[in-house]
């Protein structure tokens, strides 16, 4: 079978396991529960994952991919940032950080492949919002961009608390506002696009 032929299946599997795992958690769903899920049997699932460890990074590799910047200038890819924050928010897919969920959940084994995965992708929102502020020349920008990375985690964290609340990612957008107006950053053509 060609790896062309195979990727259908395994994105059947991993779309399975992501409504599972994400919706239920990765302790509470067995392979046996993915592979009903993806209507395969669970020898096809093996053939595709050998082990439920390779499932669960595979799975939040997967949705590492769409850990990217909005588009537009660096202010506006910071900030939006924030307001992608508040539509997820509000919507009923709503369960948390993935990532943070997985590393909880994992007790934070390093030896486990997700766990270092996990780390990765939430340093990856690290980078991108220094390189934002690094083209916004904005001294210090790693201080700042840790700053900005401790809202998000945290807009996430509070909302998941209070059962997905969009405002708290317009208040942690107002915060991120006012960091990045103490670091010099001009916020003219942000706060006319507040969402």
């Amino acid at each position: 079978m060609t790896l062309v032929a195979r990727a259908p299946m395994k994105e059947r599997i991993l779309d399975a396991a992501d409504r599972l795992f994400y919706g239920q958690g990765i302790h509470a769903v067995g392979v046996d529960a993915v592979a009903a899920e993806a209507g395969i049997s669970k020898r096809t699932l093996y053939n595709h994952f050998p082990s439920k460890d390779e499932l669960v990074a595979a799975y939040l590799a997967r949705r590492g991919q769409s850990v990217t910047a909005p588009a537009g200038p660096p202010l506006a890819q910071i900030l939006g940032v924030f307001d992608e924050l508040a539509r997820w928010f509000g919507s009923k897919r709503f369960r948390g950080c993935p990532f943070v969920n997985a590393v909880a959940e994992l007790s934070g084994d390093r030896q486990h492949p997700a766990v270092p995965l996990a780390v990765a992708i939430k340093e990856r929102r690290v980078q991108q919002f220094e390189t934002q502020l690094r083209a916004l020349q904005v001294p210090d920008a790693p201080a700042l961009a840790q700053q900005l990375a401790i809202l998000f985690e945290g807009a996430v964290a509070v909302s998941l608390v209070r059962g997905g609340d969009p405002q708290v990612a317009h208040a942690a957008r107002a915060a991120a506002c006012a960091l990045l107006a103490s670091a010099g950053v001009k916020l003219a053509d942000a706060r006319d696009s507040n969402a």
